[in-house]
């Protein structure tokens, strides 16, 4: 059995005393950083009591928040389901048999990987606006989906390819040993086992969604940022509702986190078999010959002993 890999060597006593004052030195220039901004927002009035009132009250909320709440979820489950389905197709097409389909996918992902979410959503606006595509209501909603699914899509095509090339060579070799073609291989065996491995990366990319949806605020689509700003125009209290905006964003991404933690532990967990057991013997017919003989498959009928006299 090969010893583990690390990356490091345990640190001695000088070096865990270097980290300790690192970190002391490190916590204190943060501490530093929180107290000179909350100092600036108190010089300017942000801290006062009057501007954080209106979170108090029902109507920030249900005319403001809520709704950003639900922009933001919107955008982001269309985007989830969309880029799910347009990851598995490229993913596939990267690992198909034929050398073009792998280029055509590859020139796709690689494409829409390197190019701004940004500018993605600026550039589907714009289509969709002069074009009348969809209602003018729905073109921001719709650029932010478009921009979303061909960013992460891309993503969860790479990750489908590399999950698929992270298995062992056996699994596609006993495939192809039991008569399956090499199609049937990778959808029955090796891309089943790699969606399970992949299942906490593909929960982590929700999170990574759930923040680039703040960038519809660009193109005026009504997610939680944008609403967030329009609340501090309502109540004079923008940095205020730019802070709670923040924190909101922080609980929605933190328990996006959990969840994909959850559900990696209950995947290791899992245990694993190779199929269901069984106190059945198997039947072993024993022929009359060598093994491959003409006779090996002949089988005798069972004769009861002759009675004696």
């Amino acid at each position: 059995m090969s010893a583990p890999t690390v990356l490091f060597d345990a640190p001695g006593p000088k070096a865990r005393l270097r980290h300790n004052i690192f970190t002391v030195i490190g916590a204190l220039l943060i501490a530093g950083v929180l107290y000179l901004a909350l100092a600036k927002l108190a010089e300017t009035g942000q801290l006062d009591a009057a501007k954080w009132t209106p979170f108090l009250t029902p109507s920030a909320w249900i005319s403001y928040l809520i709704p950003g709440l639900i922009g933001t979820l919107t955008a982001s489950v269309i985007s989830v389901a969309l880029a799910g389905i347009f990851g598995l197709a490229f993913g596939l097409g990267r690992l198909a048999q034929r050398r073009w389909i792998r280029i055509v996918c590859g020139i796709v992902v690689e494409f829409f990987r390197a190019v701004p979410v940004l500018l993605m959503m600026f550039f589907a606006f714009n289509l969709y606006s002069r074009n009348g595509v969809f209602l003018p209501s729905i073109n921001p909603l719709a650029a932010v989906v478009t921009a979303l699914t061909l960013y992460n899509g891309s993503v969860i095509a790479e990750l489908v390819r590399s999950g698929v090339h992270s298995l062992p060579k056996g699994q596609a070799e006993a495939g192809l040993s039991i008569g399956l073609t090499a199609q049937q291989t990778l959808l029955s065996i090796q891309l089943p086992q790699a969606l399970v491995a992949m299942l906490p990366a593909l929960m982590g990319q929700l999170v990574v969604v759930i923040k680039d949806s703040a960038l519809g605020y660009g193109i005026t689509y009504g997610e939680l940022l944008n609403w967030s700003k329009t609340l501090g125009s309502a109540y004079a209290n923008t940095v205020p509702a730019y802070l709670v905006a923040a924190v909101l964003f922080i609980v929605l991404n933190y328990t996006m986190t959990k969840l994909a933690a959850a559900v990696e532990r209950r995947l290791k967990k899992r245990p694993v078999t190779a199929g269901p057991l069984t106190t059945t013997m198997p039947n072993i017919v024993q022929g009359g010959a060598e093994p491959g003989g003409p006779s090996d498959n002949l089988i005798e009928p069972y004769q009861p002993p002759a009675p004696k006299d």
